[in-house]
């Protein structure tokens, strides 16, 4: 859409200078970004002081020598603002701040169990939020927004929690979240979250198909870095892909579920034990856990080549299950090799590279994305 005055021209002006420095990789300066952008001096002097001014570039220590004088480099400021991001689990709060570079400033997890009273519930995880945010100790003038990632279906206009199997809950209305809460707010699926922080960390347009693996199991589709949420804002939901026909019984009240097989919850709570309990006992090679781990492994690997051969894309694995994960991908890439019909490899099967808080740092990517664009 083309600006529709003198005030919109200018704006975009001044958003395509710092859209330009906030992507740009290597050195800059007021000439270059002229070049670039088909702009006078003049113009690029008198925007770069605008946003001097409002404290979001700034010079840098970095010079380049032209074959005369040395020529100071530019750049964005980027704890000029900051988002924040939670995550929200059966038992406890992950909660990220990130500046405009997503580098994590500060993270903390609360232990919080589901009140079958949402109101009650809600009203937990915004004092907990706002809690964290006093402990920051940071200008909350500079922050954007809040991002919100729940384990569920989260309706189009981010005001209903359609259905949430670990959470035990179904068509909640989630105003008392938005409408109790001081700072702007989005609310967005936890995988959505998760993917979209690991394509940040792809620094590219890929094609992924994410799947997260913790407490529930998620997912997420992403072409060319975008992602696709379908007609009902519900794709990606790999975790009920049935990978055992009339298998065990899944949160969601089917049988067979891939999340039945291999959520976190099948080598911790069930047996009663921590998942660090459970990885130590592998290692050390007890036989009920390595054929726990097997069955593990297996399911996973069915669920994968599923995903792969509807989406042919790289398959990702994110969540905290990856940190167990690591040291069986050959394992797991054999039992892949042998379920698919046209590849002898596996390698399109990685580990997510946004391994530690992936989800709450992805959820503020709504808030750094619109301040980037619209700035």
């Amino acid at each position: 859409m083309k600006p529709e005055n003198n005030i919109d021209r200018k704006r975009a002006t001044r958003n395509s200078i710092y859209n330009y420095l906030y992507n740009c990789k290597y050195f800059c300066s007021r000439q270059i970004l002229a070049n670039e952008l088909g702009l006078s001096l003049p113009t690029v002097y008198q925007n770069l002081a605008e946003l001097m001014e409002l404290g979001l570039v700034s010079a840098t220590d970095e010079k380049l020598s032209t074959g005369g004088r040395r020529v100071e480099g530019l750049a964005i400021v980027e704890d000029a603002r900051f988002a924040v991001g939670v995550s929200v689990s059966d038992d406890a709060l992950r909660i990220s701040a990130v500046d405009l570079r997503m580098n994590e400033l500060a993270y903390k997890k609360v232990s919080l169990r589901r009140s079958d009273d949402f109101t009650v519930y809600t009203k937990r995880i915004n004092e907990e939020i706002e809690c964290f945010i006093d402990e920051l100790g940071i200008d909350c003038g500079k922050l954007l927004g809040v991002g919100v990632a729940l384990p569920g279906i989260v309706s189009n206009d981010g005001m209903t929690l359609e259905y949430a199997p670990t959470l035990g809950l179904r068509d909640i209305s989630l105003k008392a979240l938005v409408e109790n809460f001081p700072y702007d707010i989005h609310i967005e699926n936890d995988a959505n979250c998760g993917g979209g922080a690991e394509c940040i960390a792809r620094d590219g347009k890929e094609n992924i198909a994410y799947l997260s693996i913790e407490e529930g199991i998620g997912g997420a589709v992403f072409a060319n870095g975008m992602p696709y949420f379908g007609d009902n804002h519900r794709s990606g939901e790999f975790g009920h892909i049935c990978v055992e026909p009339g298998g065990l019984q899944c949160s969601c009240g089917r049988q067979g579920c891939l999340e039945a097989y291999c959520s976190s919850r099948r080598i911790s709570t069930d047996l009663g034990i921590s998942l660090e309990e459970f990885y130590e006992s592998l290692q050390k090679g007890k036989v009920d856990c390595c054929m726990r781990w097997e069955s593990y492994l297996y399911h996973l690997a069915v669920g994968i080549n599923n995903i792969r051969m509807a989406l042919d894309c790289d398959v990702v694995l994110g969540g905290f299950m990856t940190e167990y994960l690591a040291d069986s991908m050959p394992r797991l890439r054999e039992y892949l090799a042998a379920l698919n019909a046209f590849e002898r490899s596996a390698d399109y099967v990685q580990l997510s590279r946004q391994r530690k808080h992936a989800i709450s740092m992805g959820a503020t990517l709504y808030f750094i994305t619109k301040f980037i664009n619209e700035m």
